[in-house]
């Protein structure tokens, strides 16, 4: 039996389906421990594959690959410390989402997670067969309780492992980022460690995977559901934690306690790394949007300068004859602040063009919202061109609001291959932009100070597809728009809990329309990262031909 245990917490980012890149990862920080005296390290949830491989993890050329990498890494395991590291793991023909502790040169144990989520942006039902009640690992002495991610969130699993005997809980996670869920996952470990009495060590996945952004905020609990540590947010780490035997239980030495960041901050950090892992995982060598001189342009120019560095941002102007000097001034005084490049790509020329092609079929027939979206479509061809010469990868700049009513072009404003800001409510852009105008986020590559000029963000917002034209012409002022679109989409609110609060009966039952049948259009729009308790894509899965309305 040991009275000491020193375990590494490897906080680190995994690239879904690169296991050649990951098993390097994994070495890397097993060398570290092993010259900080480790005797442990413990990896995230399905490590060695990234997180979350949805489908591919069905191949069973993959699932070789995987075992190859665990039974390479086990055979490092003969000097040094034992590792505790996720795999996917086929076992009597059954595919499971496993923890495979690798020590003295081979493969030691084996647990299987028990409580496949199957909710939200989870699907794990349809790839994993649920694993048995697990018990406790021996280590050095030791009795290890290995619940994986969801076997936490309740109590069964720890309650089994307490029972069996377990002395100290290490929960190797895949937990994406939303807004409320580090208090979520904090809590529910309290309720943990309340209920078993042992310490508890969250380990959690770091890094952005399409749509999904993990923060990490790895931290351990004691018995006595005291915080020993935290680790930072949005970046890898690595930490030594030390352990002691005081009577009949393990206690872990104080630790520093990295303070998470909370709103404006944490919803910023979580756009900036999900979209620099996007592009780096992704392979493009920089981004291009277009820069109009709205909000919505200039907030996603600052994100991309943050996340990426302001050398691999490209923007272009692209006016029209109803574009104001105000906008081209604007546009121009954003990509000085951010020190990006910005090019003029006047696209007048181009709609007339097109209206001389389509002069013969569309005679006799009034201007209406075709002709706008021509202009949005010229733009996104021009923007398509730059990514397709030059290779950077075009960045969609519409917000949430927009996509939630359909304001937005398809082929136009909504073409390119990520979305910034897909997640963000007109609202929430605003308040975005006042806050990173006067603070600096932690890990940003752009500038210190103001990124966009303040008239950016107090001019009412326009598409300018026309003469004197305001987002408001067309859709309810964006306090009301976003309050009833979050009620609809997060909520689920009744038509009449919504009107409850204030919102006109005919405005919440156009809202709910508009919401309803933009449905084919989000279906063909470019990912995004969640921020929200309830994303478009993979949380929210609404059917495109759909004839219910709650507002009669």
């Amino acid at each position: 039996m040991t009275d000491r245990l020193r375990i590494a917490l490897a906080q680190a980012n995994p690239t879904v389906g690169d296991i050649e890149g990951n098993l390097k990862k994994a070495r890397t920080l097993h060398a570290e421990a092993a010259n900080a005296h480790a005797d442990l390290i413990l990896f995230s949830e399905l490590f060695i594959t990234g997180y979350p491989p949805e489908d591919l993890v069905l191949k069973p050329a993959f699932q070789a690959d995987a075992r190859e990498a665990v039974e390479a890494l086990a055979k490092e395991t003969a000097e040094g410390p034992a590792v505790l590291i996720g795999v996917p793991w086929v076992e009597e023909g059954y595919l499971f989402n496993a923890v495979a502790l690798l020590d003295q040169g081979k493969i030691a144990a084996l647990r299987f997670k028990v409580d496949l989520p199957n909710y939200g942006v989870f699907d794990e039902k349809r790839v994993f067969q649920p694993g048995a009640m697990p018990g406790p690992i021996p280590f050095r002495g030791v009795r290890l309780g290995v619940p994986i991610c969801e076997d936490i969130w309740t109590p069964d699993v720890v309650e089994c492992l307490s029972e069996t005997g377990a002395e100290i809980l290490l929960v190797p996670n895949g937990s994406p980022f939303d807004r409320d869920k580090p208090d979520r996952r904090l809590n529910l470990s309290v309720a943990r460690v309340t209920e078993s009495g042992l310490p508890l060590v969250y380990l959690n996945q770091v890094g952005g995977q399409d749509e999904l952004v993990f923060d990490g905020t790895s931290f351990v609990l004691n018995a006595d559901r005291s915080l020993a540590l935290q680790m930072p947010s949005f970046r890898e780490a690595m930490v030594m934690t030390d352990w002691t035997r005081e009577g009949d239980n393990w206690v872990c030495a104080p630790g520093e306690k990295k303070l998470a960041p909370e709103g404006h901050a944490a919803v910023y950090q979580a756009l900036m790394l999900a979209l620099r892992d996007y592009v780096g995982k992704t392979r493009f060598p920089g981004v291009v949007l277009g820069l109009s001189g709205g909000i919505d342009s200039a907030l996603t120019a600052a994100i991309a300068a943050d996340a990426l560095g302001p050398d691999k941002v490209h923007a272009l102007m692209l006016p029209s004859r109803y574009t104001s000097e105000e906008s081209l001034e604007d546009a121009a005084e954003v990509a000085r602040l951010l020190g990006i490049r910005l090019d003029s790509v006047p696209i007048s020329g181009a709609v007339e063009a097109f209206g001389s092609a389509t002069a013969d079929l569309f005679a006799g027939k009034p201007a209406d919202t075709t002709e706008e979206n021509i202009q949005s479509r010229i733009r996104g061809v021009i923007l398509m061109a730059i990514s397709n010469k030059f290779g950077p990868m075009l960045l969609t700049t519409g917000n949430k609001s927009e996509m939630s009513v359909g304001y937005a072009t398809l082929y136009g404003d909504m073409a390119g291959g990520y979305n910034v800001l897909k997640d963000i409510y007109k609202t929430e852009v605003f308040a975005l932009s006042r806050w990173r105008n006067q603070a600096v986020p932690e890990g940003a590559l752009g500038p210190r100070g103001r990124v966009m000029p303040e008239r950016v963000i107090d001019k009412p917002p326009t598409a300018e597809l026309r003469e004197n034209q305001k987002d408001e012409d067309s859709l309810p002022p964006y306090e009301a728009l976003d309050d009833i679109l979050s009620c609809l989409v997060e909520g689920e609110m009744a038509f009449e809990e919504i009107v409850a609060r204030g919102h006109a009966p005919e405005i919440v039952k156009r809202v709910e329309h508009l919401l309803y049948v933009a449905e084919y259009k989000r279906r063909q729009a470019p990912p995004g990262a969640k921020i929200s308790a309830k994303n478009f894509g993979r949380d929210r899965r609404y059917p495109i031909v759909n004839g219910f309305r709650d507002a009669r």
